[in-house]
């Protein structure tokens, strides 16, 4: 008869958890792979036939623009790429929500770049987009980052014009930072390199220094066709509000280009002549890879996020040399707090700690939910909203935040 084979449990447990490692893996590689194949059509904005148009009349792209305007080889992080995702799909789509938002480097001066994409209904305002170009301008003025703006768009849709422009947090207020900036010395740029029209036109004005490319950049209130209909004057657009209208006789633009590329070079020559933005008060030091290859967190992310899992192995894999100090590591434990090194630079960490944990009183606990008593010594005005109405035990944060009209 053959041999029985005996197998540890310690080597059965260990093989569970590789399998379960390598699904999570497997899961995350395909999640990620779905991310960047929506978001290699997001980057086409309005598809290929209208990219070859702009072309055709001469112009970049928005992203080419960008491309063209930034250091070369430096860093640069996009903002709100997927913002507008699946949004207004009775109008056509506003893939990243009409603009397009960068942080980068620009003659070596860190600004933010945002730029119109003119393939997405004409570079039109949805109301995403307004809140993306606010977005955009609170980085600025919360990090005193010069703003540049490449102007290309066709004003408001009409359409859902009612959405835009009403409230404190729709598009005037643009106009109200652009004034903000203005006071507190953070640079403004804009290039008007194709339509600038309506509530958009005030934007050029309000800035340090304005280009427009000739015969492509145009500012007006409205066209020559709404001109004909209200006062019965016949005007081509260019002489209404073209580059040279708006160099030589109103005075509104400071600078009259050519062609994309030199009105960018143009850009690129007035931001090195602006002076050097304070160093950060944060501590920088030679960057260190982590111990722990940064592939791991794949597999380290469960598939299922209600099961529990390790926040110190996933940091091992994010900070400098796997290496952070815990504070008060002992108490509070659904939380993780640490000091740490991310490319260099000190940081402080805040995390939920998904692990199952006992306090020092006993009780069982886990990162990312809260207690009722928790909920009620949090916020104690809301008790006789939500006493009564939470589950016993423990309970997600967004339940938490719903019963309080968060």
């Amino acid at each position: 008869f053959p041999m029985p084979i005996f197998v540890k449990k310690s080597n059965m447990a260990t093989a569970k958890s590789e399998l379960e490692f390598n699904f999570n893996e497997d899961r995350m590689r395909l999640r990620i792979r779905s991310l960047e194949q929506e978001l290699e059509k997001i980057y086409l904005g309005g598809g290929k036939k209208r990219i070859d148009k702009l072309h055709e009349q001469g112009k970049l792209s928005a992203r080419e623009r960008i491309d063209l305007l930034l250091d070369l080889g430096t860093e640069r992080i996009e903002i709100g790429a997927l913002a507008g995702y699946g949004m207004y799909k009775e109008h056509g789509g506003c893939p990243a929500g009409g603009v397009v938002v960068v942080i980068g480097y620009v003659s070596g001066r860190q600004c933010i770049v945002v730029a119109n994409d003119a393939t997405v209904k004409a570079g039109a305002w949805f109301p995403i987009t307004g809140k993306k170009n606010l977005r955009a301008q609170e980085i600025a003025m919360e990090n005193r980052l010069p703003i540049i703006y490449l102007v290309d768009s066709a004003g408001v849709y009409l359409p859902m014009q009612d959405e835009i422009f009403p409230d404190k947090e729709h598009f005037g207020r643009i106009f109200r930072n652009n004034a903000i900036m203005s006071s507190e010395g953070i640079i403004q740029i804009a290039a008007v390199m194709g339509s600038c029209v309506a509530g958009g036109a005030y934007l050029p004005i309000m800035s340090d220094e304005s280009l427009i490319v000739n015969k492509t950049g145009t500012i007006f209130l409205a066209g020559s066709y709404l001109v004909k209909a209200a006062i019965g004057e016949s005007i081509d657009n260019e002489t209404l509000g073209g580059a040279s209208t708006q160099t030589e006789i109103s005075g509104v633009c400071d600078y009259k280009v050519e062609s994309d590329q030199e009105c960018l070079a143009t850009i690129r020559d007035l931001m090195s002549r602006i002076g050097h933005a304070e160093h950060a008060a944060y501590d920088r030091i030679a960057a260190e890879e982590p111990l722990q290859a940064a592939e791991k967190l794949y597999g380290l992310m469960p598939d299922e996020r209600s099961k529990p899992y390790s926040t110190r192995e996933i940091l091992k894999s994010l900070v400098d040399g796997s290496s952070f100090t815990e504070y008060k590591e002992g108490y509070g434990k659904t939380i993780l707090c640490a000091y740490a090194r991310i490319d260099g630079w000190s940081v402080g960490i805040v995390a939920n700690n998904r692990e199952i944990s006992k306090s020092a009183k006993g009780e069982m606990q886990m990162g990312g939910t809260a207690t009722s008593q928790y909920v009620n010594e949090f916020k104690p005005q809301s008790v006789d909203t939500i006493n009564g109405a939470l589950p016993e035990g423990n309970v997600g944060l967004d339940q938490i935040m719903a019963l309080m009209g968060k």
